[in-house]
């Protein structure tokens, strides 16, 4: 049995303008999102396409899990865990939840303002 794994070649779309661009992109949110903030334990916190919940519900966080901090933006205003608050923490291109149900050890912003 051969268990030698045959070497990656390359592929000639590999490297594309766009490519390098998401790949810088990616790279900038990376080191913005390294740190990673629990959600209050024993919620399952729903993840919303914008800073409230009259935007469209995009899935719903497993308990226990953690989330990286993008960004933050005002928006509607929510009672939780970690106090009231009208921020909103972005973890992912498109996704928000109430900065009330994580745990940042601030009342305030704790990363850069959303654009």
């Amino acid at each position: 049995m051969d268990t030698e794994a045959p070497e990656a070649q390359p592929t000639p779309e590999a490297g594309t303008e766009a490519d390098a661009e998401a790949d810088v992109e990616g790279d900038a949110s990376a080191a913005r999102s390294a740190k990673r903030y629990p959600v209050a334990p024993g919620h399952r916190v729903n993840v919303r396409s914008g800073p409230g919940t009259n935007y469209r519900l995009v899935k719903v966080l497993p308990l226990g899990a953690s989330v990286p901090i993008n960004c933050q933006k005002p928006g509607e205003r929510i009672s939780g865990p970690y106090g009231t608050t009208n921020l909103w923490d972005n973890i992912a291109n498109g996704q928000f939840v109430s900065d009330a149900y994580v745990r940042t050890g601030s009342d305030g912003y704790v990363t850069i303002r959303c654009s």
